[in-house]
């Protein structure tokens, strides 16, 4: 009989399983207040003067009537490329603000050097790349901002990119 062996002392304890039980519960509850908390907002809430200064900000953005499209005259560029060249054609416009539209028109020779300069730079590795383009209207960007002065572009929109 081997199981006459066994005496009760021998025999492990069951804990109790009522701290799990009460943790639970209270992670539950803790869990729950927080979110109606925060739904409801009383906490993480952020200041009314902020979100209508957000807000006034936003209806001034959202107004189109402020801007002009100044248009860059079209280019065709030779690529430098072994065993032929190619050609790159390229056009864009400049979004700028009305008030400083005539100042980028009158500095139009000047972006278009700057831009012609920079193109005429790349090879056709730089432009056969996927993300190629995204990174190219960012340093084009950056460049007409610099001959054009501060604040006067806000944006550079590339409306033909072609390499043939």
């Amino acid at each position: 009989m081997a199981n006459a062996d066994i005496t009760p002392e021998d025999i492990p304890s069951k804990n109790s399983k009522l701290p799990i039980i009460i943790g639970l519960v209270l992670a539950l509850i803790g869990g729950g207040g927080g979110f109606y908390a925060t739904w409801s907002g009383a906490i993480l809430q952020a200041d009314k003067t902020a979100d209508e200064a957000s807000s006034d900000s936003l209806k001034v953005q959202d107004s189109f009537g402020d801007i002009a499209f100044v248009p860059v005259e079209p280019m065709t560029i030779s690529v430098d490329s072994q065993p032929e060249d190619k050609l790159l054609r390229f056009r864009a416009q400049l979004e700028v603000p009305k008030a400083y539209e005539d100042d980028v028109t009158k500095l139009l020779p000047r972006v278009v050097d700057v831009l012609n300069s920079y193109l005429r730079a790349l090879e056709v590795a730089d432009l056969e790349n996927q993300a190629a383009l995204t990174r190219l209207r960012a340093q084009m960007l950056r460049r007409v901002q610099v001959v054009t002065g501060p604040e006067r572009v806000n944006d550079f929109l590339i409306m033909e990119f072609v390499l043939t």
